[in-house]
């Protein structure tokens, strides 16, 4: 005969298990300092310098890239310019359009949008945090696929931005990117 008992044991062991795999949300951040403001912070030229790294963990690509945002009532344009190691030039331009408040985080939002982004991509910004989740469709083997990206960003000081990619398909990782972006003014 089949006992449910072991199994009312199991369940929240699970859930607990679980949750204590996930991240913090952005959230957690809002009190930390200093205050990451979009509209300040990518205002003007950057530059970002970073790595690529593939699920192995192992460094593949590395880039410098040169970043150019406006703000024009309310929305912002980030105008990115990429030169990787092997000769390569990508360009980007993302358009972050606010949303409000959310009334059940407190985080500031935003719909983030770019040529090679599949639908809008979600901002959340708290403290000094900011999480971008979209899909990017990126060159691969001479074809192109779709791949989950979930960038965190984390403001360190009033001229440098530091964030981590964690790059996923089908709910693998497949990659990461870490980049450092500096205010040039």
């Amino acid at each position: 005969m089949f006992h449910l008992a072991p199994l009312r044991l199991l369940l929240p062991a699970a859930v607990l298990l679980l949750s204590a795999c996930s991240s913090p949300g952005v959230t957690h951040y809002r009190d930390r300092t200093p205050a990451l403001i979009p509209e300040q912070f990518f205002s003007g030229p950057l530059t970002a310098h970073g790595i690529v790294k593939n699920r192995s963990g192992e460094v593949t690509r590395t880039f410098n890239a040169t970043i150019q945002g406006r703000w024009q009532n309310g929305r912002g344009a980030l105008a990115e310019h990429f030169v990787f190691n092997d000769g390569e030039t990508q360009e980007r331009t993302w358009h972050l359009i606010p949303n409000g408040i959310d009334p059940e985080t407190g985080a500031k939002t935003y719909t983030a949008r770019a040529g090679d982004v599949i639908g809008d991509g979600r901002v959340r910004v708290a403290g000094n945090a900011m999480f971008i989740r979209y899909t990017l469709e990126v060159p691969y083997n001479g074809r192109s696929i779709r791949v989950a990206v979930d960038d965190r960003m984390y403001l360190v000081s009033d001229r440098v931005l530091l964030n981590q990619s964690k790059l996923s398909k089908w709910g693998i990782d497949v990659g990461e990117i870490v980049l450092t972006i500096i205010r040039g003014d």
